[in-house]
């Protein structure tokens, strides 16, 4: 309803009448859209960023943890969030003057958009950070934990920073620390915080003896496409302004933010694919935020050259940073959150005292001609940032520890959060999901026209006849083999007479060794091939027909054509009917 009221108002020619001096027509348009983006940028950017990050079981836990800290954050701002940080107190924390929204009408201004929009453009900022952090603690944190956390890290660590930065007596700010759009308040806080988490949850379950490498990275690509797009909203709407200078200020933001991403990302590229012979998906999706990420602190106040040397040290520090959170300080990250918005927050700060131009800032940055007051300032604020959220987030996390408790039991890490926190055994239940073909194979026991090389046809319902002298061995043949070939299988096997086969998807390897696999430059424990595994059990028809027309359908003469094994099976019990022996392999015969 406030948000209808707030429409109308700014439609309405009363209003508009009564603000004339104040108000503009771009700006709150521009303002409305940015806000639109950031909000964008949690809900589905990250949601579908993690849910790809993580392993099948614990997507929507991921996805739920975004939509739970946009609800719960959104209620924390509207009741003393906003006030605490944006409202004069002292140089530590803001007044109550404005708790629940207090004043505030839709007519009251900030500066030349309605109050109630600056407050919802800030509020989106506060559902972001939080936001960031999940992906370094995900698969563990109990959900009830995530919520008590969420609203004690609001109020006592993000509110505080951000007053001390964007506040109207912050002192970081008064000090001339610049922050033009949350690489200390949102980076570096969701970097640290996460490694607190991190750190005060421990390691997954088999951390370090298996793979746990993204289940999907085609939803991780789209949740950073959503990221990258609504990042233009993140830091160009910092001019909470779109005449005079501000429009000039706004198009060197767009180009220095897009910039540094599209060179972080080639970076990473580049570096992986030199070290891991292959460009690494994962990586560079990491590599693009990390690009944005190093640049949003000092968008407005750095050159596009500039911007794109930032760009390429972000590349390195992410891809150098995450290998060593992984594979020396053994901290399990599972997405990346630390080495992304921790490492480049903090380089991101510096950077601003290295290369700013003077714009922002009544100091040029260190490589550009100033002197140390602007890195020192810079560094201060970044030291200063750091260490309170590393005190705070240590006692918040202590508090739910010896509470509520912070971490799932081992069984219900193990079965995935998933089914255990929310009562759905699979993001993907209802959906058919095949790997090994495009299409349904031929069902067992009819006929279908399939074009292959030529062979003799039998009719589908052929069974042959019983041995004269009574005797029914049953054997079970196993086949592994290629995927490509199962639907030409099947067909085969059908026009032979063999009425039940068992498919499933497996990974091996054999001679070739499998194909190396990586993730975040850390190579797979095994090197494993998709593959097929067949299973039948047959009687009435020679095993030796079926490894016969196996080995004719299945042969390309190529490495990873596969093996038949066969073994002899004591018996066959059909449970519906209690027939035994070869009558409960029969399935076409009438029951």
């Amino acid at each position: 309803m406030r948000v209808t009221a707030l429409l109308l108002a700014l439609l309405s020619p009363a209003a508009w009448a009564a603000e004339e001096s104040a108000m503009n027509a771009a700006d709150v348009s521009w303002m409305m859209v940015a806000t639109t983006l950031v909000l964008f940028m949690t809900i589905p950017g990250i949601a579908l960023f993690y849910a790809g990050m993580v392993r099948k079981k614990n997507v929507l836990s991921v996805v739920m943890q975004s939509f739970a800290i946009c609800c719960s954050i959104t209620i924390v701002w509207y009741v003393c969030g906003y006030s605490l940080a944006f409202t004069e107190g002292n140089f530590f924390i803001g007044g109550f003057d404005k708790v629940f929204l207090h004043g505030i009408g839709i007519n009251t201004m900030q500066g030349s958009i309605p109050e109630m929009l600056f407050m919802m453009f800030q509020m989106t900022f506060a559902i972001l950070t939080p936001a960031l952090m999940c992906g370094a603690f995900a698969e563990r944190m109990k959900f009830s934990a995530l919520f008590l956390f969420m609203v004690l890290w609001s109020l006592f660590c993000y509110v505080p920073i951000c007053h001390w930065v964007w506040g109207p007596d912050g002192w970081l700010a008064a000090a001339g620390a610049l922050d033009y759009a949350g690489g200390t308040v949102v980076h570096i806080n969701a970097g640290v915080a996460g490694l607190v988490a991190c750190l005060m949850l421990g390691k997954r379950i088999g951390y370090g003896k298996e793979a746990m490498a993204p289940h999907n990275l085609i939803l991780a690509m789209v949740g950073a496409c959503f990221l990258w797009i609504g990042w233009f909203g993140f830091n160009g709407a910092s001019t909470v302004s779109m005449e005079g200078d501000a429009i000039v200020s706004a198009g060197k933001i767009f180009v220095t933010t897009n910039l540094a991403a599209a060179v972080a990302t080639v970076t990473v590229m580049m570096i992986t694919w030199i070290r891991y012979k292959k460009p690494d998906v994962s990586m560079s999706l990491n590599g693009s935020l990390a690009g944005l990420v190093a640049i949003t602190a000092g968008c407005d106040t750095v050159s596009p050259a500039s911007a794109a040397i930032i760009g390429i040290a972000a590349g390195f520090i992410v891809v150098f940073g995450i290998e060593f959170i992984d594979k020396v300080l053994k901290v399990d990250d599972p997405v990346g959150a630390v080495g992304v918005h921790g490492l480049n927050g903090a380089f991101g700060t510096l950077a601003v005292g290295l290369f700013s131009d003077g714009s922002g800032t009544d100091w040029k940055g260190l490589l550009v001609g100033g002197g140390f007051h602007g890195f020192g300032v810079q560094l201060a604020g970044m030291l200063i940032t750091i260490a309170w959220v590393a005190v705070t987030m240590t006692i918040i996390f202590q508090v739910i520890k010896h509470t509520i408790g912070l971490r799932v039991s081992a069984e219900e890490e193990i079965q995935g959060l998933d089914i255990k926190e929310h009562g759905l055994a699979s993001a993907y239940d209802g959906f058919a999901i095949r790997d090994a073909v495009a299409s349904v194979p031929t069902p067992m026991g009819t006929s279908r026209e399939f074009t292959a090389a030529p062979r003799p046809s039998a009719p589908a319902e052929f069974i042959p006849e019983l041995p004269a002298d009574g005797v029914h061995k049953l054997t079970k043949v196993v086949i592994i083999t290629r995927q490509n070939k199962l639907e030409e299988f099947m067909q085969a096997m059908n026009e032979i007479g063999v009425t039940g086969i068992t498919i499933t998807n497996v990974l091996g390897c054999g001679v070739q060794k499998g194909a190396p696999a990586y993730y975040r430059g850390v190579e797979m424990d095994m090197n494993l091939l998709p593959k097929v595994k067949i299973e039948i059990v047959v009687s009435l028809v020679p095993v030796q027909k079926v490894i016969e027309t196996a080995k004719k359908v299945l042969h390309t003469g190529q490495i990873g054509d596969g093996k038949v094994f066969v073994y002899d099976i004591e018996n066959v019990v059909k449970i519906r009917t209690g027939e035994e022996g070869y009558l409960a392999l029969q399935d076409t015969h009438e029951e």
